[in-house]
């Protein structure tokens, strides 16, 4: 069955409010003859009359006025259609799926999320806890849009940008022998058990930290390994070991943990976005102007 096509359908609705062939013409910038030709193709498209002409007056047909309720919501289904397109192409609507590490959730991710959402309100969000390596699977197969992540080595085909550093700074429990001072030399932890990510979960962190150990003068002993960083925190408040943590990290107040910074200059934890070099999508390209420029935390 051949369809109507929606200026025939517009044609037709004018018709059927002006209830007049000479108005509904002039409302359309239109002569008369070629709108009656379109309201007869469009009766034969139908099957069915739609108006009823006499000399004096036009009126609808039963099949007319159903068609009339239904043509105005076609046509402003489409009117909505093209100004969501537009605004898609514009970058004001859309969906995007952010994955982070934790970490972020305690530096960049919060001020992000919240600047981002009030300039754009019409690009939803999904945000998604995720390491390192699995942000970059899902953005290779392009589940996701943009990853927060440390110090990554960026697969092929992903765009690699900082966008926060911080420095290390030292988890220890409350009764450790440190936890009165403020700060201390790595040096002085050299006899501790350190807790830590694993390695194919956070080399970039894992390697950080063990780097700064070993230029401090010792290679820690590593006792325990953990997947999130307030399961290595509540490890420390065991009593099981201490752990190098990044600095934003001090902002999880806990009463049985105490952070202490570090002389480990030169050592700072990089936060990377990642998005797929080929995306170009207008709401990713929205979202990446909103990121910050890398600066110390």
């Amino acid at each position: 069955m051949n369809l109507p096509d929606l200026r025939r359908l517009r044609y037709f609705v004018a018709v059927a409010e002006e209830l007049h062939f000479g108005r509904a013409a002039r409302r359309l910038n239109l002569s008369q003859p070629p709108l009656s030709v379109q309201i007869r193709t469009l009766e034969r498209e139908v099957g069915t009359p739609l108006l009823i002409r006499t000399q004096r007056h036009v009126e609808l047909t039963e099949a007319g006025r159903v068609l009339l309720d239904e043509a105005r919501r076609l046509l402003d289904q489409a009117e909505a259609a093209v100004v969501h397109a537009r605004r898609a192409a514009a970058g004001a609507t859309g969906r995007l799926a952010i994955g982070f590490v934790s970490t972020v959730d305690y530096s960049i991710l919060p001020p992000l999320v919240r600047r981002f959402r009030q300039k754009h309100p019409g690009i939803a969000l999904k945000l998604l806890e995720l390491t390192g390596d699995r942000q970059q699977a899902l953005l290779q197969s392009g589940e996701l849009d943009l990853g927060l992540s440390i110090l990554p080595s960026p697969a092929v085909g992903l765009t690699m940008r900082p966008v926060f550093r911080e420095p290390l700074i030292a988890a220890v429990p409350a009764n450790h022998r440190l936890a009165g001072r403020r700060r201390t030399a790595l040096r002085s932890l050299a006899h501790e058990l350190f807790i830590q990510f694993p390695r194919e979960l956070a080399p970039g962190l894992y390697d950080l930290a063990i780097a700064a150990c070993q230029k401090a003068g010792f290679t820690p002993h590593l006792a325990q390994e953990a997947i999130q960083m307030q399961t290595i925190l509540g490890l420390v408040a065991a009593g099981l070991g201490v752990a190098l943590v990044p600095q934003c990290m001090s902002k999880l107040q806990r009463p049985d943990v105490r952070y202490l910074a570090l002389d480990a200059r030169g050592f700072e934890v990089e936060t990377v976005a990642l998005w797929q070099t080929e995306n170009r999508a207008p709401a990713l390209a929205a979202l990446i102007a909103e990121l910050p420029a890398a600066r110390q935390g």
